[in-house]
């Protein structure tokens, strides 16, 4: 009786692991560097649509599809809200399209958006996330905000400062999920990302403007529509591997 029995048992984890070996598995193709997809771009911090139209106009002119996500509340609240509606841009953009994948440009707070994103499952679908002025660290000017005006500080400040549970968050463990190939772009001469070093990102490319040009003069606000940091985000959304810009590639930009 019991060797008949243990045949029986046998038999029934012969079965399940012929199931489980014959079920389709779940895990994604990786996304082909190969072949760009639309490019979603995330406003930052007040959520203007305006201010990154230069770049999307742009990208546009270079051939490519590029759409400005409008987030919820001007950008001023919570930044995980505005992670879902990226989110469902995304999702908008690859029926769209029929592409596989997409690429994410996220300016200053909108950079913190496409981390949350990703994280959220969206790096599944990333080829490429490029960051302009993100603080990826928090920036002490969301600190001071926070102490000396807590009433014009919303939500979305208080997440931005360098002591929040959303910055904590993003940057326990691995601060670039894997699968899209990270880039984060910045200006040593950030007034608002404060240090401008909080823009550097553990497993990206990182590229100061003025690594590429010395002499670049842009700010904070001025990165969207700066000439030559919309030349580099082109270079970086090209096919295949990210490019390691340099001062050799300067003038080639437009620097």
């Amino acid at each position: 009786m019991l060797g008949v029995l243990a045949l029986a048992v046998v038999g029934v984890l012969v079965l399940a692991g012929t199931l489980l070996l014959d079920r389709p598995s779940d895990a994604r193709e990786p996304v082909s560097q190969e072949r760009p997809g639309p490019v979603l771009l995330v406003p930052g911090y007040g959520g203007s649509v305006a201010s990154m139209r230069p770049l999307a106009d742009r990208l546009t002119a270079e051939g490519r599809d590029a759409t400005v996500v409008e987030v919820p509340g001007n950008g001023t609240g919570d930044l995980a809200a505005s992670a879902d509606a990226l989110a469902e841009a995304v999702d908008g953009a690859l029926e769209r399209t029929g592409a596989g994948s997409v690429d994410v440009v996220g300016y200053s707070a909108g950079g913190l958006i496409a981390r949350l994103w990703a994280a959220d499952g969206g790096a599944g679908v990333a080829r490429r996330v490029v960051t302009l002025g993100s603080p990826h660290h928090g920036t002490t000017l969301a600190d001071l905000a926070g102490s000396v005006a807590p009433g014009q500080c919303p939500e979305g400040c208080r997440q931005m400062a360098t002591d929040s549970a959303l910055i904590a968050g993003l940057n326990a463990g691995d601060e670039t999920p894997e699968g899209p190939t990270w880039i984060s772009i910045w200006t040593t001469q950030d007034e608002t990302v404060t240090p401008p070093e909080s823009a550097r990102l553990e497993g990206a490319v990182n590229l100061p403007v003025q690594s590429v040009c010395a002499d670049a003069q842009v700010s904070h606000g001025g990165l969207p529509r700066d000439p030559l940091v919309q030349a580099m985000v082109l270079a970086e959304l090209g096919p295949g591997a990210p490019v390691e810009l340099g001062p050799a590639d300067c003038a080639a930009l437009g620097g």
